[in-house]
């Protein structure tokens, strides 16, 4: 059963040089206790989509149209004082940046304690303790002190933990997790997926993980969403896209990420369409290989090619063959 269901959602932002349609027509669900992937290259849309969930899209961003049902419910249409008691209580974020997240003048100790006072609606001095607790727990040492210290008193590692640690002291039942590896290293974010992994299984949680690295995506999810200007063109189990990716943008992907014996990696050609002036066709056809008269004509639909596969390409054969996944990734 879907926890969380997304319906043609479209986000756009009104610019001076026009309308910048960052999320377009965009349909994906998280089912409960599992973990879904957003996939995809830089400015994709893959934040501003985790952003329009909360209703968090800044000015001049708006959304647009579409549906955003969690739990049966439909968050867009909730009266604000409502849609606050969603926010960071039953759906909480980790967001990109540990590092500029956090309040430098607060302690993170005040930080978290902040958000179960006003979610769980309990005493200073029993949402202290389970502040210490959920530090604890994402494995802070000498939380019962370290609950004291400011930000910067925190390594970049340790502050990711402070954010996940704040994401789940109101023990919600989604998290978006928005790049949560970015800018620590190797060692660190090994670390810190473990740690997502333990407390998604000891709570039996959703999560929505976006990020760009497939190897975090083949270690973390159960389902795959990739992502390319605004839309998603592939959906399926990681299993199966890693196996047999149905989409030129995704096997691109896989022919980008090294591997042991590989002398070189494969580049994908072009760069993607502005979002202010999208191609009537197929928003991969400047870069795409494959590419037909055909694709410029219309958006291909998100078919399913296989049971439980869907790809947004009309070329691709359902069945790719070695020469097919040869010709896209030279």
């Amino acid at each position: 059963m879907a926890l969380l269901e997304i319906r043609n959602l479209s986000t756009v932002f009104d610019t001076e040089n026009g309308l910048v349609q960052a999320v377009d027509d965009l349909s994906v669900s998280v089912e409960a206790g599992s973990v879904l992937g957003i996939v995809g290259e830089s400015g994709c849309g893959k934040s501003v989509m985790s952003l329009s969930i909360l209703r968090l899209v800044p000015p001049p961003g708006r959304i647009g149209s579409g549906e955003v049902l969690f739990a049966g419910e439909d968050l867009l249409k909730l009266a604000e004082p409502k849609m606050r008691t969603v926010r960071g209580n039953q759906i909480a974020l980790i967001p990109q940046d540990p590092m500029t997240s956090l309040n430098p003048v607060y302690t993170v100790g005040e930080q978290i304690i902040e958000a179960i006072v006003l979610h769980q609606k309990v005493m200073s001095k029993s949402a202290r303790q389970r502040a210490i607790e959920v530090l604890d727990r994402v494995r802070i040492p000498q939380a019962a002190s370290r609950i004291d210290d400011y930000p910067h008193q925190f390594s970049g590692g340790m502050r990711q933990r402070v954010m996940i640690a704040m994401a789940l002291s109101c023990e919600p039942r989604l998290l978006i997790a928005d790049e949560p590896t970015t800018a620590l290293d190797v060692t660190v974010q090994a670390q810190i997926l473990d740690l997502l992994r333990r407390i998604q299984k000891e709570q039996g949680m959703s999560i929505l993980l976006i990020t760009h690295d497939l190897g975090v995506v083949a270690e973390m999810c159960d389902m795959v969403a990739v992502m390319y200007a605004g839309s998603i063109v592939e959906y399926a189990s990681v299993v199966e896209l890693f196996a047999r990716p149905k989409h030129p943008y995704s096997i691109g992907l896989m022919a980008s990420v090294p591997r042991p014996g590989t002398t070189r990696l494969v580049p994908i050609d072009g760069q993607p369409p502005s979002l202010l002036d999208l191609p009537p066709g197929c928003r991969f056809a400047d870069r795409c290989p494959l590419v037909e008269a055909r694709c410029r004509l219309s958006i291909p639909p998100l078919e399913e090619k296989t049971p439980g596969h869907f790809a947004r390409c009309v070329v691709v054969p359902s069945e790719l063959g070695s020469a097919t996944l040869s010709k896209v990734a030279s």
